[in-house]
């Protein structure tokens, strides 16, 4: 990849394969470390002494992953150039005692994660997927990638007023999926599980299992200049962040850039592995102290690192343009955004733009500006949590896209590669 805005079709190829192998923040992940490893790095654990070599490494814990790329020569004082992300989406996810059902069908016991728009999940053929933990303490993927669910919408015929009224949809009583006939049996998904998985029923003893849409990403318009896929927020941004730090690795660089894309954005990133927790404070600063370094020396390091917090933004709805800023309309195709509030909902200033206006002037990459609208309330990110909790300067990024938080979701498909451009020339300096 270059730092040339040309558009390249297959960089768009490439995020339609990610997205279709990543069904869950732990396959996200593994296929991020995956496309690292290609590129020279290794991966490094917590549990483990850091030595302070020049290279490429990472860290995996659960659905987050940190890489960093250490220039030769640099000093323990560099300041870090950081691309933020989140692995996680809006789903359905297995509840601990999954087996249900009623009236001769079996279902799955789910709970609802995040704010997904539910009726997006209505007759729609789904997989299962996320990882299981065995009773030795190691962790398994499994991806059943197959039409397994279903959650069944009522037919009209019973409920007359839908399409007038409006859907109404009650999270306990109309969530979950169909998965066959008969009566539920206490174990029975588990021990399909496994057999998927390759393991004994028995030595699962945890697992974090959602259903996917088993729809493959796809071109979408007359031209094909749009793509529609699942888990675009916030995919995009882990793809683009893997691809730009794997491109600007092994060149000579003024800063140590990094990849930081944590787990739990859709639900207050409070977990070990969320935008909220230590564990990008905890890295960064082990990278100093393994180069030498003192107190001192990260507190210099902080103050100069810079942060891009890629997400998702709204592009402008053709159907619902009153829900927008009047004079502020992201459009498919028109490069990524810069999302502002000055509420710190995103942690962008005019500070901010300048930096995220010279990567993208660097790369020939064209920007746009997203604020909500005023009678509107404002979603947020990881940008201001990463600011407060480490004080360093973070500016709220990403893609604009509709349909956000659906199963399914749309965006240009120039504004990928247009994005990843972008962040190659930031973390370039």
């Amino acid at each position: 990849m270059s730092t040339s805005a040309r558009f390249d079709r297959g960089h768009t190829d490439d995020l339609m394969s990610f997205l279709a192998a990543s069904p869950s923040p732990y396959h996200a992940v593994a296929n991020a470390a995956e496309r690292l490893e290609k590129a020279g790095f290794r991966q490094v654990r917590e549990t483990d002494a850091w030595d302070g070599a020049a290279g490429g490494r990472f860290v995996l814990r659960g659905g987050a992953i940190i890489a960093w790329y250490v220039p030769e020569g640099a000093d323990p004082h560099t300041p870090f150039r950081i691309v933020g992300a989140h692995t996680d989406s809006p789903n359905l996810r297995v509840k601990p005692l999954p087996d249900t059902g009623s009236y001769g069908w079996r279902q799955i016991a789910v709970e609802i994660y995040g704010g997904t728009l539910l009726n997006t999940w209505l007759d729609r053929d789904l997989g299962l997927a996320g990882r299981i933990t065995l009773r030795d303490g190691t962790h398994r993927l499994v991806n059943a990638d197959r039409a397994l669910l279903r959650v069944p919408q009522l037919a009209v015929h019973l409920d007359r007023s839908v399409n007038t009224d409006g859907l109404k949809l009650d999270r306990q009583r109309h969530m979950q999926p169909i998965w066959g006939l008969g009566e539920p049996q206490e174990g029975d998904l588990i021990r399909f599980v496994a057999e998927e998985a390759g393991v004994r029923a028995d030595d699962i003893t945890g697992w974090d299992l959602m259903p996917h849409a088993i729809e493959p990403p796809a071109y979408l318009g007359r031209d094909r200049e749009l793509v529609a896929g699942p888990r675009m927020d916030n995919l995009i941004s882990v793809h683009a962040g893997t691809a730009a730090l794997a491109a600007v690795a092994a060149r000579p660089l003024p800063y140590i850039p990094v990849l930081a894309a944590f787990d739990h954005e859709e639900n207050g990133s409070q977990s070990d592995t969320g935008a909220d927790g230590p564990l990008l404070g905890t890295v960064l600063e082990r990278s100093v102290l393994s180069r030498g370094g003192t107190y001192e020396d990260r507190a210099r390091a902080f103050a100069g690192t810079v942060c891009l917090s890629s997400d998702t933004g709204h592009a402008v709805h053709p159907n619902y343009s009153d829900r927008h800023d009047p004079t502020h309309r992201p459009r498919a195709n028109g490069g990524p955004i810069l999302k502002v509030n000055v509420n710190m909902r995103y942690a962008t200033d005019g500070s901010g733009r300048a930096v995220f206006a010279t990567a993208c002037e660097k790369a020939g990459v064209p920007w746009q500006t997203f604020v909500s609208n005023n009678a509107m309330p404002c979603g947020t990110t990881i940008g201001p949590i990463t600011a407060a909790r480490h004080g360093i300067q973070t500016v709220d990024i990403g893609v604009a896209i509709l349909s956000m938080h659906s199963a399914r979701e749309l965006c240009g498909a120039d504004d990928p590669y247009l994005l990843a451009n972008a962040l190659v020339a930031f973390l370039e300096g």
